[in-house]
């Protein structure tokens, strides 16, 4: 018996200090409310989080970790782009094929847009002070003025795009999902200027990006995380993650890049010299928390989830029945070191 109390001990002892020297879920807010989520968008100066759910967007106050606000009517929501210059934020909606313009300190709604088909990921250009929304079913980008909604652009962009990421410089990459490639659209001119093929990637969808240093990194259905380098115009290293990612980040404070896998883990990656990379460290985290968000000022990772019933016996009408959340389950959880 007493040798079983010295093992457990010792057990509890190293996850401690794993706990406490490497990344780890260190908080979970608990928020609740109805539907699933698709992007969240961290806000760092403003200590704000926009999550987005499904019919609406939850807002919570980082430092308080409660949420103060929601954004309504906002159907099939996927991506929350903020643009505080302007102090205006804007969603996707990919049931209504709009983005909603908002007041980012009443968060009022101001006004709409009208997009291409199933708009998904949105990004916020400041050196055009542009929206970009991308458009999954009309397989294209819609270009708007940030401080008027006026649309200027439609660009094709030759299949189905899913993250997008911008350098804040005029240059805006994005992936696309069933061509396995980055695209890469001049903000100022509203044009595709370079492909990039991402082999031996399967189906990009999470992206983070290394601005300074003119990398992507794409997350991959075929459990990798491709590293493109913009300067030389190809994958430069892969690195294996965990199944199921659709959220990817690049911290610039720390020169780590994440990857959020919906079997239940966080790849944490680093590169440990020029064109070379490993995996640093792989956390914890919860089945379905396949999306992320990087606070730029704390560093903190977050990520949402939820518990789920057993999913339901299939029937003709729904031979793959999906898993149904617990009511009020829905949680974000914080990783941090």
């Amino acid at each position: 018996m007493k040798k079983v109390i010295i093992f457990c001990c010792l057990i509890f002892s190293v996850n401690a200090y794993a706990a406490d020297s490497g990344y780890h879920v260190f908080k979970k807010l608990t928020v609740g409310g109805e539907g699933g989520w698709d992007y969240l968008t961290v806000d760092g100066p403003a200590r704000r989080l926009y999550i987005s759910r499904g019919t609406h967007v939850m807002v919570i106050d980082l430092d308080s970790d409660k949420v103060v606000g929601d954004i309504p009517n906002t159907p099939g929501v996927h991506g929350i782009a903020v643009a505080p210059e302007l102090n205006r934020g804007f969603t996707s909606n990919g049931r209504d094929n709009t983005s909603t313009i908002f007041d980012l300190k009443t968060l009022k709604v101001l006004g709409q847009v009208k997009t291409g088909a199933n708009p998904d990921a949105i990004t916020y250009d400041p050196a055009s002070k542009r929206v970009f929304t991308f458009n999954g079913r009309s397989h294209d980008a819609t270009v708007f003025e940030a401080a008027t909604g006026k649309v200027v652009q439609t660009i094709p962009l030759g299949g189905k795009p899913e993250f997008s990421a911008t350098d804040g410089k005029g240059a805006i990459y994005v992936n696309i999902e069933d061509t396995n490639e980055v695209v890469e659209l001049d903000s100022m001119n509203a044009r595709e200027v370079r492909r990039f093929s991402l082999k031996p990637c399967e189906e990009p969808s999470g992206m983070g990006l290394d601005a300074q240093h003119g990398r992507v990194f794409s997350g991959c259905h075929n459990k990798v995380m491709a590293v493109l380098s913009t300067k030389a115009g190809k994958v430069i290293a892969t690195i294996p993650i965990g199944a199921n990612v659709d959220g990817n980040g690049y911290d610039a404070g720390t020169r780590l890049a994440f990857s959020a896998n919906g079997e239940g883990t966080l790849t944490v990656a680093r590169e440990v010299s020029p064109g070379k990379f490993e995996v640093m460290q792989t956390v914890k985290t919860q089945r379905g928390s396949r999306t992320m968000a990087i606070d730029p000022i704390t560093h903190n990772i977050y990520l949402p989830a939820a518990q789920f019933t057993p999913p339901k016996a299939p029937t003709p009408e729904n031979p793959k029945p999906r898993p149904e959340m617990v009511k009020d389950s829905f949680e974000v959880l914080v990783v941090g070191r």
